[in-house]
């Protein structure tokens, strides 16, 4: 696990194996960003230049290393690009969080197989040590659980050491636990998407909530398949049946001596998602072990309320299930008695994150929140509708969708309110039931939505989050974004929690 720590060293004083620094574009002209002036200096102020002859040219997400001179105490020297600055901007000091994040997630993914880095980057305020320690952490990721050690596989980057931090100061030394908290539950959450679905079963992912709950003193409370046919928790049940991996419901709870509200997360947790009997294709089923990356979200944000302490309960609810067909899964034309007594014709049993869902949002609104949020990789609708770098959001509540709206946009995490329009409710009703699992297929994102706003109790905000598209990336990994499992909406879920603590929501 890389660690963070702030130092009070200087960048041209720290031993390390590398240096970090920040350019940017300043019109045609390249600048070096606050932070690194003792480096520049041990150029003669002509660290740009260098840069620039190199090809530099400062775009985010580029990273140019050179030897560093003999001034220094590291022996190289990473420049990082952090994008465009305004041209009146001359000393490079406009940088958003954001920036910073993907910028020090870069540095790190370079860096890997170095057992210690100086990050020079600029920080004026503990928001930017958050910003860089959770981009260096979450870039410095590597999911290498099942393969060998050998001479040509890289270990991730030892140690982050944080320049100009001020850590006697107690808010920068809060940021840096912050950033420290929120990174390693992301990364866990990680781990958990990129598992192997023969290793993780719905009753595995059951076992590690199980061992959080010891770790981190939270309540957690496991109903297996007895337990749920006892409950009448069809809809789980429903998806369940047709694996020799039964399903399970796991509630994880966080609370707080000085809490005032209570907010419920609920995940969805396939944890392989074939398709059932209305099977996927292949070509759609290879990545399907990331099914369960709500589930993962969710666990993750209430791991890491409890690290944090935050004023406020959290619980998360974790719908596991495998989706699998055999002679025993459920048919499309099926109908099951969900935990609400509502009864539902499944039309198609790939639809079965919503059935899932269901159940565990009557369970959670039982308990009568201030709020719910649920997050799933819910529709290929909604990664159709914003691409794979953006989360729909849809509400009950048009203002707290806008807050969510903001707060994700706060933390850097892309997303898009989305409406929940009437008119497609009609295309869900059933001549054979209370209602089908399918609706009309245009706006099929928005279908799913209005699907799970039938299950949350009368008068309890709620929020549902699609992460279809940015929980798992299949391409080359940027920023502090790896290949495979990103651990979308956790840091969403976190600032939630902590808005909500202060009262702010």
């Amino acid at each position: 696990m890389t660690a963070l720590t702030l130092s009070t060293a200087g960048a041209a004083t720290l031993r390390a194996d590398a240096v970090v620094v920040g350019v940017a574009k300043s019109g045609k002209t390249l600048v070096v960003a606050p932070g690194a002036e003792a480096v520049d200096q041990a150029f003669d102020g002509g660290l740009a230049a260098v840069l620039e002859t190199l090809g530099a040219t400062g775009a985010e997400g580029e990273a140019t290393k050179l030897p560093a001179p003999a001034a220094l105490k590291a022996p190289v020297v990473l420049a990082v690009g952090l994008g465009s600055v305004a041209e009146d901007d001359k000393d490079a000091s406009g940088f958003g969080t954001e920036a910073l994040r993907r910028a020090a997630g870069t540095a790190a993914r370079v860096l890997a197989g170095a057992k210690k880095a100086a990050f020079a980057l600029p920080i004026g305020s503990p928001e930017d040590v958050v910003a860089i320690g959770e981009g260096a952490l979450l870039g410095a990721y590597a999911y290498t659980a099942y393969q060998e050690d050998g001479e040509g596989r890289k270990k991730p980057l030892g140690e982050v050491a944080l320049l100009g931090a001020k850590p006697r100061d107690k808010a920068y030394k809060a940021a840096a636990e912050r950033a420290v908290a929120v990174a390693e539950e992301m990364n866990r959450a990680r781990d958990l998407i990129n598992q192997p679905p023969n290793d993780l079963t719905p009753a595995a992912f059951a076992a590690v909530a199980q061992a959080a709950g010891k770790e981190h003193g939270l309540k957690v409370q496991v109903l297996d398949e007895k337990a749920l046919a006892k409950g009448g928790f069809g809809g789980i049940l429903g998806v369940g049946v047709g694996s020799v991996n039964p399903p399970r419901l796991v509630k994880i709870a966080y609370t707080h001596p000085k809490a005032e509200r209570t907010l419920a997360l609920v995940g969805k947790g396939i944890t392989y998602d074939s398709g059932g009997i209305s099977l996927k294709p292949a070509g759609h089923n290879e990545t399907m072990k990331c099914d369960m990356s709500g589930a993962a979200a969710v666990f993750a944000a209430v791991v890491a309320a409890a690290r944090l302490g935050l004023a406020v309960n959290v619980t998360g609810w974790l719908a596991l299930a495998e989706n699998m067909p055999s002679g025993s899964a459920t048919r499309p034309g099926d109908v099951l008695r969900m935990y609400s007594g509502k009864t539902v014709e499944v039309l198609n049993t790939d639809a079965e994150g919503r059935l899932v869902l269901a159940d565990a949002l009557t369970r959670a609104s039982e308990e009568e929140p201030d709020a719910i949020v649920d997050v799933a990789t819910l529709t290929g609708a909604m990664v159709l509708a914003l691409g794979n770098r953006t989360f729909g959001i849809m509400s009950n509540d048009d203002a707290y969708r806008t807050a969510i709206h903001e707060i994700a946009g706060e933390v850097g995490e892309a997303s898009w309110p989305m409406p929940l329009p009437a008119d497609l409710r009609k295309g869900m009703d059933s001549t054979t039931a209370d209602m089908a699992n399918m609706g009309e297929r245009m706006g099929g994102g928005l279908v799913a939505g209005l699907f799970l706003k039938e299950f949350v109790g009368e008068g309890i905000t709620w929020a549902h989050l699609d992460i279809a598209g940015p929980a798992f990336h299949e391409s080359a990994p940027y920023g502090y974004i790896p290949k495979g499992g990103t651990g979308s909406s956790v840091r969403t879920l976190v600032r939630l929690a902590e808005r909500t603590a202060d009262g702010e929501i």
